[in-house]
Order: structure tokens, then sequence, then C-alpha cells
């Protein structure tokens, strides 16, 4: 595999991971603006930890989430994962600091660089399976909302921390990808040993003593 590809394989999973711990905290998952006059209009929009609420003024209040529980199953759902995925994420990155073949640390041994190179691989794909189920779930259940005619509470729109999150997750994939082709599960090549033999050499029972002596008496006279 070209350690260049590995590099790049290697930077798009770093920037990947990057972008999953910027998602992860921005407020604007989901937004909706009310309209009014100049004074009244205001600007609401949450994401996985609180809701919060501006206005024209630029005062801004947030309010987090007071119970766990008290959430909807999908904000549960998507903070395990998008959790998940850093974690991965981070694993992934050591694993292919290790496993680069420009890399010193893992020794000289080419195969097992490439294997650790692969679970690196696995890493991030992982990583950016757990962030695209994470956003898309989330958006889902905003245009489900958004569409329904007979949802009675406010209808948000999509956030710009859900493009991020699904930026994230193909940078992260991608990476993983490339990392994955570079897994060498082969052994090691083995070149056959080339014998040559400058005789020829006969297989049998050695001749006794006396047969050999009885041979070179006679050899020694004729």
């Amino acid at each position: 595999m070209d350690p260049i590809v590995e590099v790049v394989a290697l930077v798009l999973g770093f920037v990947g991971w990057v972008m999953v711990g910027v998602s992860l905290p921005n407020r604007h998952w989901k937004t909706s603006t009310v309209d009014g006059n100049v004074i009244t209009t205001s600007t609401i929009y949450e994401n996985l930890w609180m809701s919060c609420a501006t206005d024209s003024t630029g005062v801004h209040n947030c309010r987090e989430f007071p119970s766990l529980l008290a959430l909807s199953g999908y904000i549960q759902a998507s903070r395990a994962l998008m959790i998940t995925s850093v974690v991965l994420g981070t694993f992934g990155l050591v694993a292919a600091l290790i496993g680069l073949q420009c890399s010193k640390a893992g020794g000289e041994n080419y195969v097992l660089k490439g294997r650790i190179a692969g679970t690196a691989g696995v890493f991030f794909i992982l990583q950016g399976i757990c962030t695209m189920v994470a956003v898309s779930w989330y958006a889902f259940n905003i245009t489900q909302e958004f569409f329904d005619p007979f949802y009675p509470g406010v209808r948000y729109e999509i956030g710009e921390g859900l493009y991020i999150g699904w930026c994230s997750a193909v940078l992260a994939i991608t990476g993983g990808i490339c990392l994955t082709c570079s897994c060498k599960l082969g052994t090691e090549e083995k070149y056959p040993l080339q014998y040559q033999t400058r005789g020829t050499v006969y297989s049998g029972a050695a001749p006794t003593r006396s047969v050999a002596a009885s041979t070179y008496g006679r050899n020694a006279y004729v």
C-alpha cells in the first residue's frame, strides 16, 4: 500500500474525529425562528444537551434538559452514539499512528503494522457509522415533526450541527476504507531455496571393508 494513501487516510480520520468533537457540543442541531416585529422576533435552537433562545437584540438564554429519563428516546440514543463515536475515533487514531508504514512505532514487522492499520480503519468506519446514525435519526425526527400537520409543538428545521456531523461521518468512513484496504493479511513471501548438486549422488548401502579392499586390490594391478 502506498504510504501516501495511508497518510491521507489518517488525515481524513483525524479531521472526522475533530468534527465529531465540534458537532457534539454545537447548540444548533435544530433551529426555529418565531417571527414578529423587530423587537419580538426570536430564534429557538436545541442540541442534545440544552434548549436556547435568542432575541433580535442578541440576548440569549439557555436551559439544560432537566432529566435524562424525561427525554425522547432518539435524543438519548443520539447522545450514546455520538459519545461512542468519539471513543472509537480515539482508538482509531492511536492504532493508525502505530500501523502506518512511515511510523517507527511497532518495529519493522510490516505484516503486523498492516493489520494494525486495518484495525484502525475498522474503528474509523464504526465511528462514521455511529455519527451517521445519530445525526440522521435526529434529522428524521425533525422533518417528521415539521411536516406533521397535527404536531402542536414548535416546528424546527435542521441546524448546522447536523451538517457538521454528516461531513464528519463521510470523512471518517472514507479514511477507514483506505486504511482497511492497506491491511496485509497475507504472510511474508517465502522464496524456495535452489539446491545445486556438483555430482551424481547414489543411494545405497555402503560397501563393507573386505569388499572395498578386494576391489582396490584388483584395480591396483590391472
